[in-house]
This record gives C-alpha cells, sequence and structure tokens, in this order.
C-alpha cells in the first residue's frame, strides 16, 4: 500500500447509477491529476468556479448516513465513502472527480465497481515521492455506547475493528486489518452496505435510502438476510464497516501509517478522530 512514489490513473474513466439515498442517476468521470494535488470533487452541474471541493476532512459537513463534503460556496457530493475507500484501496494519491449531482452513484452497493473503474483506467506511477502521515503519539475519542477510536504509532497501517448492533443476525463481529497481509481487493472492496428492513419507512419519511434497493444493499430483516444469494463474506456487515472507514479516513489527504482501534464506529466520529489527530501536530509527522 505504501509505494515510494505519488500514483495517478492513466487516462479517463466513467461510470453511472443511482444514488443511494437520493435516488437520482448521476454520472462520474475519474481524470488523472499532477503530483501534490490529492483528491479532487468537482460538480460539473454547477457554476464554474464555485464547484470544486478537495477531499478533506475538514470539509464534512454532515455524516448521516453517509460522508457528505462541502465548499465554501455551498456545493456538496454525498457518500463519498466507497469511493473513496477504492482510490485508497488502490493506491491513489491524486485524482479528479468529476459528477453531475450531489451524491455519488451506490453502484452495488460495495466499492468493487469502483476498484474495477480505476483498474481499467490503469495507474500512472508519478514522478514526486509520496507525502505519508507517520503517527507518532497515540491519540483516543470516546463517546457515549461504547463508540471508541484510538490510533498508536505503528509501522504499518492497521485496522482492529469491531461492531455490536442489537440484532440476532449481527451482533458482535470483529475484523483485524493489516495493510501488510490482507489485500483491500480480496478482503474488503466487495462488503456491502447493509439496513434494517424496519427502518425503511422511516429514512422514506425523511428523505433517504429513495435508491436503495437488494441491488445495491443488503436488507436484514427478523428471519435474516432479505437478498436470495446472501452474504458475500461470512462476516460481510464488519467488512463494510472497516471499508466505509478507510474511506472516511482517507480523507485526511494523505496516507496513514497508524495502528487504529475502533468500536461501534461512525461516519461522525471517524472524521472527529481525524480532526484530533492532525490538529495536534505533536502526534503525527508528514514523511
Amino acid at each position: 500500500m505504501i509505494s515510494s512514489s505519488q500514483r495517478t490513473i492513466n487516462s479517463k474513466t466513467s461510470c453511472s447509477g443511482i444514488g443511494v439515498h437520493s435516488g437520482k442517476e448521476a454520472i462520474i468521470n475519474l481524470l488523472p491529476a499532477s503530483c501534490d494535488s490529492g483528491i479532487t470533487f468537482k460538480r460539473i452541474d454547477l457554476e464554474e468556479g464555485k464547484n470544486v471541493i478537495k477531499a478533506n476532512y475538514k470539509n464534512v459537513t454532515t455524516t448521516n448516513l453517509g460522508t457528505t463534503i462541502s465548499n465554501e460556496f455551498g456545493a456538496t457530493v454525498s457518500t463519498v465513502e466507497h469511493l473513496m475507500a477504492a482510490i485508497w484501496g488502490c493506491g491513489i494519491d491524486n485524482l479528479i472527480v468529476e459528477i453531475n449531482g450531489p451524491e455519488i452513484p451506490i453502484m452495488d452497493g460495495s466499492s468493487e465497481p469502483f476498484v474495477f473503474l480505476i483498474e481499467c483506467a490503469g495507474i500512472n506511477i508519478q514522478e514526486k515521492p509520496r507525502k505519508v502521515i507517520e503517527v507518532i503519539k497515540t491519540i483516543k475519542i470516546e463517546e457515549d455506547n461504547g463508540k471508541m477510536i484510538e490510533v498508536s504509532p505503528s509501522k504499518e497501517f492497521a485496522i482492529d475493528l469491531h461492531i455490536d448492533f442489537n440484532h440476532k443476525h449481527i451482533n458482535q463481529q470483529s475484523f483485524d486489518y493489516a495493510s501488510t497481509f490482507a489485500s483491500f481487493k480480496n478482503d474488503l472492496c466487495r462488503a456491502r452496505t447493509f439496513g434494517f428492513k424496519h427502518e425503511i419507512d422511516y429514512l422514506h419519511k425523511i428523505g433517504l435510502a429513495k435508491g436503495g434497493s437488494l441491488d445495491n444493499a443488503i436488507l436484514v430483516d427478523e428471519n435474516g438476510i432479505v437478498n436470495k444469494e446472501g452474504l458475500r463474506y461470512e462476516n460481510e456487515f464488519v467488512r463494510h464497516k472497516t471499508l466505509d472507514f478507510i474511506g472516511d479516513i482517507y480523507l485526511a489527504g494523505h496516507f496513514i501509517i497508524g495502528h487504529f482501534k475502533a468500536s461501534k464506529p461512525g461516519h461522525g466520529i471517524n472524521n472527529k478522530i481525524l480532526h484530533k489527530l492532525l490538529e495536534d501536530e505533536t502526534a503525527w509527522r508528514m514523511i
């Protein structure tokens, strides 16, 4: 995962799909980007000059059932976490993401379609060395209901993640991921988002999950998994939460070397740990 050189893609590539919350179709274009430019989102349906949003933790404005980033002109892009995880998983430092609407398509509910898209475009090794955030001091954040994230110094990027749902078909699950022995493509990218049947009416009432279906999410009811094909991994739920976590953490703007421990994480606390870590200049260094 941690290469010595920055990377972008070789050529433009595109896909389209439905936003899981808006229910509206969107087209995204991935384009090569120059060294040190990072990941940039561009709303091509909005006025030029006011439509660019950097993929940065400081630009996160909403974390309710997805991560939304915004700029000072009010341009937003929501549900960025699955795409950001794929960009991380493919080792991409610099990329332009054009989109003609406010929500990234949900595709099949995982990162796999985005990984495929990036691989089809090809990887371009760039001339400048990669900059990496190295954690040098342990930082911890805790919230009510047992939510906790801690990051400590390490020689690699690693996550120990634990979930606990009050549902007999999920319950407690744990997953350990270390970039030196695990593969994002094989171990995480196919894990889909999930939801509960008893929550659907409420989500529709508040204007969310309009595009959700069995084609892009695992649906769980009192009898188990509603999807006929079942699960892709035995512990797909915790693997997807790990995927979400990676997507949110990559909003740091750089790859991170550090060991994360997360209990019952969510988009909100994922963003908070980045604020607490990166705003403490004694806790990290750029290498």
